[in-house]
């Protein structure tokens, strides 16, 4: 009787140490899978390597073509989900008497535009400086005359709490005089800038500055701190044809060579495939460019299109990019 008991009991043991066991597995598993689904949610969620504004030029049809008040760029900007303004010059005619930009003009341009910025949590980025001469120019007066041209630009980006302007090399079309009038004219900039703490960059934009090697070339000879690179992924135009592009430097291989000197990067888009990637520039192989060398600065994205109105080209090149920076992880 005692043994029935005992075998009883011992079965019934057992059998509650096979459902604790089995409990206790199931509990592991769920666990288990709650860290796995924990950790997809990482992934999904993990932030890009980069911070993202808006250049302004992304929106210059709506203000030059329908009549938009430039000051609605924070707020736009904002709306679209971005946390930095790459303000464009020349898009503030009105206020900026023409490209003449008179002191009493400067000082609204800097009053409203930071009050827009503050009103809606943004951040001011830089400048982006048009139509004020050529800087290289090979006449030495008149390279000077734009440099001077240049300091107002300078000193509202100080106000305005910007870390750089962005300038352009238009001038001699001979490499030789280009690089040495590029020289002179960055390092009279910077030198202006540099106590001011403010970068002067130039972008790819066309002509002998879209040649990557000979921008890289004249950053390396500048050599100041406050001198770098703007680079645009879809600005290596060097000579420019009724056609489109007569001649185009390799766009990877500018990126590569101007990223050493970079300071702000231009994500440029013109139009997208059904699956929402650009058609000419391959956003993967861009973005992992920019972060092979180390960069966590503002991308600023500067659709250019004509498929999609500017809104939505905007909203497309920013979720293209956010697409592309997870594809790398």
């Amino acid at each position: 009787m005692k043994r029935r008991n005992f075998i009883r009991n011992s079965s019934q043991a057992g059998m509650a140490f096979s459902l604790l066991g089995m409990y206790a597995c199931k509990e592991t598993k769920k666990k288990e899978d709650e860290t796995t689904e924990d950790a997809n949610l990482t992934v999904k969620a993990v932030d890009p390597f980069f911070k993202l504004s808006l250049a302004q030029w992304s929106i210059h049809k709506m203000i030059k073509e329908d009549g938009v008040d430039p000051y609605t760029f924070a707020e736009k900007a904002k709306d679209w989900g971005f946390s930095g303004l790459e303000y464009v010059n020349q898009l503030y005619p009105a206020d900026l008497d023409n490209d003449e930009y008179s002191e009493e003009a400067m000082a609204k341009f800097i009053e409203k535009s930071n009050a827009e910025a503050e009103k809606h949590g943004m951040q001011n980025v830089l400048i982006m400086i048009d139509r004020q001469g050529n800087l290289a120019v090979s006449d030495a007066k008149e390279r000077k005359e734009t440099v001077e041209r240049h300091h107002k630009w300078i000193d509202a980006a100080k106000a305005m709490g910007c870390h750089s302007i962005r300038v352009n090399l238009n001038g001699s079309d001979d490499p030789a005089a280009w690089k040495a009038n590029s020289i002179d004219a960055l390092a009279q900039l910077s030198t202006y800038a540099k106590d001011k703490n403010i970068n002067i960059l130039v972008e790819n934009h066309g002509g002998l500055a879209s040649n990557g090697a000979m921008l890289a070339d004249v950053m390396a000879t500048v050599d100041m701190d406050n001198c770098g690179t703007l680079p645009d992924f879809g600005n290596f135009c060097i000579t420019s044809s009724d056609d489109g592009c007569a001649e185009e430097y390799d766009k990877y291989k500018g990126v590569k060579e101007l990223m050493p000197y970079a300071k702000a990067v231009s994500a440029k888009t013109h139009d997208f495939d059904p699956g929402g990637n650009e058609t000419e520039i391959d956003y993967v192989k861009m973005l992992q460019i920019v972060k092979d060398h180390g960069y966590t600065g503002f991308i600023g994205v500067e659709y250019e299109g004509s498929e999609l109105g500017e809104e939505a080209g905007i909203i497309a090149t920013k979720e293209l990019m956010l697409k592309a920076a997870k594809e790398m992880t």
